[in-house]
């Protein structure tokens, strides 16, 4: 079933490459998407594909970041037809 999460993660998640971690996870296991930092400090993501894949990228950005400390991550799904994006990138 083909998903898109849109992720909002919290806590010390800027200026720890958390963007540049979270494109290599989300290529690296085959997600289209997009993740970018936001004014209040968070960092906002749309990830597109499998549902068991995007929940895994999604736990992983949430334990796994080698420098972040994710406090905690707010997701809303939305079940799709068709991926939007073509690839994983990071909007500045």
């Amino acid at each position: 079933m083909l998903m898109r999460a849109r992720v909002k993660f919290f806590g010390l998640v800027q200026g720890v490459n958390f963007r540049y971690y979270t494109r290599l996870k989300a290529r690296e296991i085959g997600l289209t998407g997009f993740v970018r930092n936001e004014p209040d400090g968070s960092v906002f993501a749309v990830f597109e594909g499998e549902k068991d894949a995007v929940e895994k990228c999604i736990m992983w950005c949430a334990n796994n970041q080698p420098h972040a400390e994710v406090t905690d991550y707010q997701v809303e799904w939305e079940r799709i037809e068709a991926r939007e994006y073509s690839s994983f990138e990071i909007l500045r």
